[in-house]
């Protein structure tokens, strides 16, 4: 009889390379009310995927650096998003410890129900947040506040982020 060697598979791992976000595959424009006393701060941002594949919506953040002036709680509400205001939400983050001009920012984000962004297209988000008691922030002292801007704008005052690495604007 014939002997046959007994053959062992070689397990090969198979390995999933992670994508680094690429500064500059987010392209963040940016502009608010001027008004330097309000009681309201608007916040609207146009961004464009830059990069040549999608970017998952879910993975994208971006702030907007401010001084809150008192205690009180705050607000946020998304007005509109060709993505959907139910798929933007905003939560308040104190800076500890406070920079200049910035002892706030306020965080957007998307749920996954915003989908990708595809390579070269845009969405828009026109949000506002206040305090519950309605009383003015100053705006003059705020890190991401433009009081020239009256239309979208490249503005570094803001920064984007892709999965927690920042890929626009600089941080105050």
């Amino acid at each position: 009889p014939t002997v046959r060697p007994t053959v062992t598979p070689t397990v090969t791992p198979t390995v999933t390379p992670s994508v680094t976000p690429v500064p500059g595959s987010l392209d963040v424009r940016f502009y608010g009310v001027a008004a330097t006393q309000t009681n309201t701060i608007n916040v609207r941002y146009k961004l464009t995927n830059n990069s040549s594949s999608p970017i998952a919506l879910s993975n994208v953040k971006l702030r907007y650096y401010y001084t809150k002036e008192g205690t009180e709680n705050q607000s946020f509400v998304c007005d509109w998003s060709n993505v959907g205001a139910q798929n933007v939400s905003g939560t308040f983050t104190a800076i500890s410890p406070a920079k200049t001009n910035a002892d706030f920012y306020l965080e957007i984000s998307f749920s996954s129900g915003a989908g990708n962004l595809a390579a070269g297209q845009s969405i828009e988000v026109q949000s506002r947040f206040n305090k519950t008691n309605w009383s003015n922030y100053t705006q003059t002292n705020d890190y991401s506040y433009n009081s020239t801007a009256t239309s979208y704008i490249s503005w570094q005052n803001v920064t984007a982020y892709i999965s927690n690495a920042r890929v626009f604007g600089t941080e105050p």
